[in-house]
């Protein structure tokens, strides 16, 4: 055979593997189980004073001194990795996603036995995103300093530390954080409007008061909240994408119409990249803003950005050799599963490309749950990681000290981190199952967000198998 055909064959063949949602015949995944074992996992990184129904049995009272410059109570809320510093821009992004998930998906909660588990879970997160509010034009975004904390390797109930706070306010406005913050609240708020009603009014007067703080004093945090700059920047020198945000919860909060007309003109002053519309994570939300817009305006205009983004990312989009849409090396499989997410939702809204989209969120899911030879959640399936970068699974039951001498061991860790996505393999589908190497194994809040929606998803649709039969 002509040496140039056998390439060109090579070449289609490889291309529509990576494509194909052909699994393993023996591959059946138990969405339901993952999605209890990621809501376990938010409970395991829970601060403050634990509630008498705690489940991670290993864990306990942390960090009870958390206090505002002016004393504010700031306990609770969620460490946001396998240390214990909490910010609040990406808390409110794994806030919003969450309750997205819920909003869209409700019924795959209540299929899996979850429904007031996942409502613990959101609220664990506002009731302290409201202390971090104490006031109309002041808002908490850091709590912990990142280089003292890092230099502390043990439980978060053996914290000595000294954990400062940082804000925004008038003098020092950061219109990002503020705007994101006024997401989560809205989307919280739709969550618990039909089983909290007054919790529901609480979240949406602050999701209303933190907007308009965010769209009259505009600046971007990292300029004040040290830590942002390093390491939950919004990546970006505009805040529009966080006001276009924020607007567009509020409308679907409120159906207010100058919501939704400001949501359309701060997403039009968005400079949109092409790494803008193939990602969407806690730094990137244009997608996202796409797809909400799609859904509350009448123009077919965004629904075909976000088909043809959806496009994109599953054709075009740079894959591992086993199929997974490869992003970045850190968080590699949170952004394979928010981009699961948000294609689920595209498919929802439209007529033709249904099932390409669901069977690619079905392909990415599928692959971190270990389609491929190995589990990527800690915790379920075959071969999960062992050693996942988290300083409290690492120690062993008390009384026994921890310390550094945990961190470099090559065991496994002592507690299982159960439902903790890590952040994954690189580009080759490589992975190394090691303690200290944080770019295969590190854990965070958001990199379960979008994962858990995912999750939600997927169910949704085995619930609807007419048009889904092949997601059985």
């Amino acid at each position: 055979m002509n040496k140039t055909i056998t390439i060109l064959i090579f070449l289609l063949t490889t291309s529509l593997l990576r494509k194909c949602s052909c699994l393993p015949l023996k591959f059946t995944p138990d969405y339901k189980e993952a999605l209890k074992l990621s809501l376990l996992y938010l409970e395991a990184q829970r601060s403050g004073r634990l509630p008498s129904n705690n489940r991670i049995k290993w864990r306990g009272d942390s960090a009870l001194d958390d206090r505002g410059l002016k004393g504010e109570d700031l306990t609770g809320g969620y460490y946001d990795a396998s240390d214990y510093v909490k910010f609040s821009f990406n808390l409110a992004f794994t806030t919003t996603v969450l309750s997205w998930g819920v909003i869209a998906y409700g019924d795959a909660y209540i299929e899996a036995g979850q429904y007031s588990e996942v409502l613990d879970a959101i609220k664990w997160s506002t009731d302290y995103l409201i202390k971090c509010h104490p006031s109309p034009n002041e808002f908490y975004g850091q709590v912990g300093e990142f280089s003292i904390d890092h230099a502390f390797w043990g439980r978060p109930e053996d914290m000595n530390l000294t954990r400062p706070a940082y804000k925004i306010d008038e003098k020092n406005p950061g219109t990002d954080l503020a705007a994101e913050s006024a997401a989560s609240f809205s989307s919280a708020s739709l969550v618990f409007k039909h089983v909290d009603s007054s919790y529901s009014k609480e979240l949406l007067r602050h999701a209303e008061q933190i907007y308009g703080f965010a769209r009259t004093y505009r600046g971007l945090y990292k300029d004040v909240i040290p830590g942002a700059k390093q390491y939950y920047d919004s990546e970006s020198s505009s805040y529009f994408d966080e006001l276009a945000w924020g607007a567009v919860w509020l409308y679907k909060a409120t159906g207010a119409a100058e919501y939704l007309e400001e949501a359309k003109d701060f997403y039009g002053r968005i400079n949109v990249t092409d790494e803008d519309t193939n990602r969407f994570y806690y730094d990137r939300k244009v997608l996202g803003i796409q797809i909400l817009l799609a859904e509350g305006s009448n123009s077919s205009r965004y629904l075909d950005l976000v088909m043809s983004h959806c496009e994109n990312i599953v054709d075009k989009q740079y894959r591992t050799p086993q199929g997974l849409i490869y992003i970045s090396k850190q968080g590699t499989l949170s952004h394979a599963a928010s981009l699961a997410f948000a294609c689920l939702r595209v498919a929802e809204l439209s007529t033709s490309l249904t099932d390409e989209f669901t069977q690619f969120a079905k392909q990415q899911i599928d692959y971190i749950l270990g389609a491929y030879g190995r589990s990527y959640v800690v915790g379920y399936g075959f071969d999960y990681p062992k050693r996942p970068h988290h300083a409290a699974s690492s120690c062993p039951e008390r009384p026994e000290p921890c310390g550094w001498q945990q961190f470099n061991s090559t065991l496994p860790n002592p507690h299982i981190l159960y439902g903790a996505l890590v952040s994954g393999p690189n580009h080759n589908d490589y992975f190394d199952d090691v303690r200290e190497e944080f770019l295969y194994t590190d854990v965070n809040v958001d990199y379960n967000a979008g994962f858990q929606s995912a999750l939600a998803g997927l169910i949704h649709l085995q619930n609807h198998t007419t048009k889904h039969n092949d997601l059985v």
